[in-house]
């Protein structure tokens, strides 16, 4: 294939990404196979000579499409979401048709500047003081080992960096519902998963300040060296809150350097009325949020936002002799601040999706997922056979199916099963307080009032039936 071919199929492909995003609703929503069957159909070596696009991009069609779960589906409410809004799309094609690697401004100068002015468009759109700048990370798991990281060595005066940790026992706080990602960067970190410190939560499952400064005082008594805290804005499993400003406010008292989990939830703080939610923020360190989530910027754009970013370039840094530029102390080369050298172009979706739909149409689109939520929430309330469990934290919350005299928790697993396995809408699970619920998170950048209400419908049907 040359470039004459790609100036043809990219027109092809165009017009398959039509076909597929307005035919999505006549798919089942989770992909209808079993492990194996993709990879039984490719053959088992590469082919010697070349093989024609026409061939190539028939066993595209014909195998690829049926065997993936569609993340743009409008009745997508699983996990969280994952937009692809077309403008996103449309920078992703000319980013990928550059393929720059914008390691350091030199090699890519408008990825790094643009990176710099969206980040800064994004900082004001969603309530930061101007102190806070921001880089683009693949994801959330990155920007939290990025903290923690910073958080390690800045407990050891950056020794670490240079000698590892020798000898000392550094702890990091978090509560429960803060996610999977904050103990693989412990683990990552070499602070070890038996040094993150869960603290107790209340009776909303945020963090306790109290019991966090008891934590830390404890540690401090035992010849522990504490290192940082991360905090909760929207936890993946019931959207939990942790009380931001108190905690900050525990920490600081202690010295210690806090990073604020907002990968969801912080995309909704575009609406002011949400920002009381992480109320106290502006005295945190590091923030992630993800506008892959909820903004329409496809994945992978991880935003992170520091308050000051020189410890976290101190212990992430490195400028060996074939990276140094002249005037390499008037510019940001963003490699330093985040752990790959290499580096995509993410901010020009960033700036394509900003510029594209405007912050009013898009705090509408968030207002109508949370409002359209919290009506499923009241129908689900009201129908017997159904409880909710955790109320509903912006487009997020969790029920179950309670037939009476039945098995709460077997009903719930089951009724998922067929939810998913009839494939009109797509839901996970997780646990709370040791049982089953099911999670409804809505947030697809198409998705419908009655898209959302759909839920309520599929799940009494299918609860008919068992």
């Amino acid at each position: 294939m040359n470039h004459d071919d790609l100036r043809y199929w990219s027109k092809r492909a165009a017009d398959w990404t039509h076909e597929y995003h307005t035919g999505l609703r006549r798919r089942p929503v989770r992909a209808r196979t079993v492990p194996g069957a993709v990879a039984a159909r490719l053959p088992a070596a590469a082919p010697e000579t070349p093989e024609p696009p026409e061939a190539i991009f028939a066993d595209f069609e014909a195998i690829v499409p049926n065997a993936m779960t569609h993340w743009q589906h409008p009745r997508f409410f699983a996990y969280f979401p994952a937009n692809a809004a077309p403008a996103s799309i449309w920078a992703e094609q000319l980013a990928n048709a550059m393929a720059a690697n914008c390691l350091i401004w030199q090699a890519s100068p408008a990825a790094t500047e643009i990176e710099q002015v969206t980040t800064g468009w994004l900082r004001r759109a969603v309530g930061l003081p101007s102190g806070f700048v921001g880089t683009i990370h693949d994801s959330a798991t990155t920007c939290t080992l990025s903290a923690v990281i910073t958080m390690r060595d800045r407990a050891t005066g950056w020794a670490s960096t240079q000698d590892g940790l020798t000898g000392q026992r550094l702890r990091i706080y978090a509560s429960a519902q803060t996610h999977s990602s904050v103990d693989k960067a412990v683990r990552l970190a070499g602070i070890g998963q038996a040094n993150l410190v869960k603290v107790d939560t209340d009776t909303e499952y945020r963090m306790d300040p109290a019991a966090l400064d008891a934590a830390i005082r404890a540690d401090l008594a035992a010849g522990h060296v504490p290192a940082g805290v991360v905090l909760c804005a929207g936890g993946t499993s019931i959207g939990a809150f942790d009380p931001i400003g108190d905690c900050v406010e525990v920490a600081k008292a202690h010295g210690l350097y806090t990073h604020v989990d907002a990968a969801w939830a912080g995309s909704a703080m575009i609406c002011p009325e949400f920002r009381k939610l992480w109320a106290g923020i502006e005295g945190a360190d590091s923030i992630v949020m993800n506008p892959h989530k909820w903004l329409g910027a496809q994945f992978d754009c991880s935003v992170q936002f520091l308050a000051d970013p020189e410890p976290q370039i101190r212990s992430l840094g490195l400028r060996p002799d074939y990276l140094r530029s002249d005037a390499e102390d008037e510019i940001v080369n963003f490699n330093e601040w985040t752990v790959p050298l290499g580096r995509r172009f993410r901010a020009l979706k960033l700036w394509f999706v900003l510029r594209a739909y405007g912050l009013a149409a898009l705090r509408k689109r968030i207002r109508n997922h949370v409002a359209w939520v919290e009506k499923l929430a009241e129908v689900f309330r009201a129908t017997p056979g159904f409880d909710i469990v955790t109320e509903p934290r912006l487009a997020l919350f969790t029920f179950r199916h309670a037939p009476r005299g039945g098995d709460a928790d077997a009903a719930t697993e089951r009724l998922l099963a067929r939810i998913n396995d009839d494939g009109r809408i797509y839901l996970t699970q997780t646990r709370h307080e040791g049982r089953p619920v099911i999670r409804v998170a809505a947030g697809t950048f198409d998705c419908t009032e009655d898209d959302v209400m759909s839920v309520h419908a599929v799940a009494v049907e299918l609860a008919g039936g068992l």
